[in-house]
């Protein structure tokens, strides 16, 4: 089989999370006279997926439940970790001693940088983990 059968098989065998069976595309709609264009089926996915996010952001999330504390944790954790990853990629400049008390004070430090980021950024990840956990 060539690389564009295996290509068309994967896009007619994948459904996208936000889809829904009346909307996605099926190889039925191709013979009705659907575009089969990559861009076209990519784009109207995109359409799709912003009018769901849109509706389900105003009404789906509840911020004041203890599962969104939660998320907002998890995200916290996952921006941490990426603060710190970048963090071990710079150049140590001596503004902070090696001792115990240094290191854990930059680590406190670089933790309440994750929770201000996550509070004021709106990244985004706590309201998507928010909504897989209540609707899988």
């Amino acid at each position: 089989m060539d690389i564009s059968g295996i290509a068309s098989s994967f896009i007619d065998s994948y459904q996208l999370s936000a889809m829904t069976a009346s909307t996605a595309f099926t190889p039925s709609m191709a013979a009705s006279g659907g575009s089969t264009d990559f861009s076209s089926i990519l784009e109207r996915a995109a359409r799709i997926q912003n009018n769901q996010d849109d509706s389900a952001e105003k009404n789906d999330i509840d911020t004041t439940g203890k599962l969104y504390e939660l998320c907002l944790e998890l995200e916290t954790f996952l921006v941490k970790n990426l603060l710190n990853s970048m963090r071990n990629s710079v150049q140590k400049t001596g503004l902070i001693d090696n001792s115990y008390a240094g290191k854990m004070y930059e680590d406190m430090l670089w933790d309440e940088y994750a929770k201000d980021f996550t509070k004021n950024a709106s990244f985004g990840l706590a309201q998507q983990a928010y909504r897989q956990l209540t609707y899988s």
